[in-house]
This record gives C-alpha cells, sequence and structure tokens, in this order.
C-alpha cells in the first residue's frame, strides 16, 4: 500500500534514486574486477577462495590473514593453525592455478607470471564483465524512464518535466557508461602489463 510520502516523489528524487543505483552498479563491477588476476600479488585475489573449515564453506579471508609481502607472492597466516591442510587444498583446487607451499605456521603463494595467451583470456573476461556493469546500468535507466513516464501518466509532473528529467537521466547514463569505459580499460592496462 503506498503512503503518501510515495506519492510526493519528484523528478529529482527519481534522478537520485537513480544515480545511487547506478553508482552502487559500479562499485559492484569494480569489487568483482578486483578478483581478476593480474601480473601482481594481491589478497583480493584468494580472500573468496571458499575452504572447508569443519565442514562449513568459509571464504578465506574469515579465516586466516591475507598480504602481499612483494608483487610475486602472497602470504596467509591463519589464525588457526589446524586449518593450514584445508586452506592448501583449497588454494590448490582453486582454478587459480596456484600452488602454495606450507611451512607449518604460514602458506605462501608464488604468483606466476602470465602467458599472453592468459592475459588475452582475461581481457576477454574482463569485457564480459564490463558489458555486465553496462547493461546493470542501463537497467537502472529503464526503471528511472519507467518511474517518470509513470509520473507524468498519473499527472504528478508535466511532459516538460518529465522530458528534462529523462534528459538528465540520460547524461547520467553516458556518464557512468564512460567510467566504467575507464575503468575497463585502467584493468587492461594492468592485465596486459608484464
Amino acid at each position: 500500500m503506498a503512503t503518501k510520502n510515495d506519492d510526493m516523489q519528484t523528478p529529482e528524487d527519481v534522478l537520485a534514486e537513480t544515480g545511487r543505483k547506478m553508482d552502487r552498479a559500479i562499485e559492484a563491477l569494480q569489487r568483482d574486477l578486483n578478483t581478476l588476476r593480474t601480473g601482481r600479488a594481491t589478497p583480493s585475489l584468494i580472500e573468496n577462495v571458499s575452504v572447508e573449515y569443519y565442514g562449513t564453506p568459509t571464504p578465506l579471508k574469515q579465516i586466516a590473514s591475507i598480504s602481499a609481502p612483494d608483487a610475486r607472492a602472497i602470504m596467509v597466516q591463519p589464525w588457526d593453525k589446524q586449518s593450514l591442510r584445508d586452506i592448501e587444498r583449497a588454494l590448490l583446487r582453486s582454478e587459480m592455478g596456484f600452488n602454495p607451499s606450507n611451512d607449518g605456521n604460514n602458506i605462501t603463494v608464488p604468483i606466476p607470471p602470465l602467458t599472453q595467451e592468459r592475459r588475452q583470456e582475461l581481457v576477454r573476461l574482463l569485457k564480459r564483465k564490463l558489458e555486465d556493469g553496462k547493461v546493470s546500468v542501463r537497467n537502472v535507466r529503464r526503471d528511472g524512464q519507467d518511474t517518470l513516464r509513470k509520473m507524468e501518466r498519473d499527472k504528478a509532473i508535466s511532459q516538460d518535466q518529465n522530458r528534462r528529467a529523462q534528459d538528465q537521466l540520460q547524461k547520467a547514463t553516458d556518464n557512468h557508461t564512460k567510467l566504467i569505459d575507464q575503468v575497463g580499460s585502467d584493468k587492461e592496462a594492468e592485465i596486459m602489463q608484464v
């Protein structure tokens, strides 16, 4: 049931909410891109690897401290030494192609250099993720457009107000799409860097 406040929505409210949703879509994309492997070691590469911890699949970041002491290795320090073998097994099973070594206290995950073929594969995956991000932004735009059209049909706003709001909505969409392209080209340069 709609409350009086829902009925009093303005085009500015719709644009502000749409902008927030587009920002969240870009933040989600950036988090997703952080898991893409580049030539450098970063904790985000393995922090979500699922480890069987006392029978429960648990993200690695919840049972260990993860750091990257240099550009070629990631250090995993489990809080519970009993979980060393489970963590090592999970890292071996991950589709990243890691070969971890266990010294009894810590696990070192050397990051092998990427081959040119693997880099190109990662760039293709990156482009798919970027397109998904753009689709998310366009879906948010479509929802905003539908809301504005409904407001016009319900005589809550005039045709001119709707047209102006639609223009602003398109500008916001274009800006967010450009931002996605920029994030993508930065990530591609990072992947292709030898």
